[in-house]
């Protein structure tokens, strides 16, 4: 059996490929492990089908190997469909490189296509969780918990993300939102607070009443007592030091009151975002309207939640309706 072990011309253009990821691209040196182990279970797999020179491999090969992936093999367990996509990754760079760099004449991996991972639900928080988080960050009655209190409410109130929530300035919020004629419907003014997304986009998002009590008390009960003469530039968030709060004091912020409310399931920024999105639709909200609340380029990327709130409704029908079990 022909093998591509050793200095074999396969394994050396797999070599040279590492050494272009290395100096070349300058690629982290995770990636780098990870891309040496994958390559090297693809130069088992070709010496396995006694395959010595890069011109001898087809897409048929290719294919073969990422059903083997996916397969597994008496000294490999199957491949998630993730994990699979990243080894044909690095399979499809060798092989781009190895045509780029006179290595190959033809490029057999390139209409071989990674596995597509299954969609990931969100996870959202029953209302009552959220609540109970809610609670437990103002408990102290601090300014720190005056404050903690006011982010989760403005996470949780607006779908902001972590990121878009830290780097909030007082002028961001607008309180007199709406118009005049808005303003005759009595208890129906509607706050604004505006966010800076992905790509500096900027959205405007409705504010609800809690999140804006919970604002209004962290401004003129607490924010002023964590205000330094350092300055914080107009932040709206303060750390006990008077700068602007970080993302991950603020994640810190959410793990404490989730733990002090006793929630036991995994609980981050993105899971008030998450839950802020799901409890839209399943109160009826149209989805290309939750997709401007929060952001997305794309209404497929929002509409992942519909997932959820179908599962939601399978639920109830199959707990609440006498003919739902056969």
């Amino acid at each position: 059996m022909a093998s591509t072990g050793g200095q074999g011309p396969i394994t050396r253009a797999v070599r040279t490929y590492l050494d272009h990821l290395t100096v070349e691209k300058g690629l982290a040196a995770n990636t780098l492990v990870s891309y040496r182990r994958d390559l090297r279970r693809y130069l088992e797999y070709l010496d396995i089908q006694g395959i010595d020179d890069l011109n001898a491999v087809s897409e048929a090969t290719v294919s073969g190997f990422l059903v083997r992936l996916r397969e597994g093999d008496a000294e490999h367990r199957p491949l998630s469909s993730t994990s699979a996509a990243r080894t044909v990754v690095a399979v499809r760079g060798f092989h781009k490189f190895a045509v780029a760099d006179g290595l190959a004449e033809t490029d057999p991996a390139a209409a071989v296509k990674p596995p597509t991972p299954g969609k990931r639900l969100p996870k959202a928080l029953p209302l009552s969780d959220v609540e109970a988080i809610l609670e437990a960050a103002g408990a102290p009655g601090t300014a720190l918990a005056l404050r903690d209190r006011a982010l989760l409410e403005v996470l949780y109130g607006t779908g902001a993300r972590i990121s878009e929530a830290v780097g909030l300035d007082v002028d961001d919020l607008d309180w007199d939102a709406l118009g005049a004629t808005d303003r005759a419907v009595e208890q129906q003014e509607v706050a604004t607070v505006q966010l800076r997304g992905k790509g500096s986009k900027e959205r405007i998002v409705p504010v609800g009443s809690y999140a804006r009590e919970a604002v209004d008390a962290y401004l003129t009960r607490a924010r002023p007592e964590l205000v330094t003469a350092r300055g914080s530039g107009g932040a709206l968030f303060l750390n006990a030091r008077g700068g602007r709060l970080s993302r991950q004091s603020a994640w810190a912020v959410l793990t404490r009151a989730a733990e002090r409310a006793g929630v036991t399931r995994d609980v981050s920024p993105h899971t008030l975002r998450h839950s802020y999105a799901t409890h839209l639709l399943d109160g009826g909200a149209d989805v290309r309207v939750v997709q401007e609340l929060l952001g997305h380029a794309s209404v497929t990327t929002t509409q992942v939640y519909t997932l959820v709130t179908v599962d939601n409704l399978r639920e109830v029908f199959a707990t609440a309706h006498p003919r739902a079990r056969g």
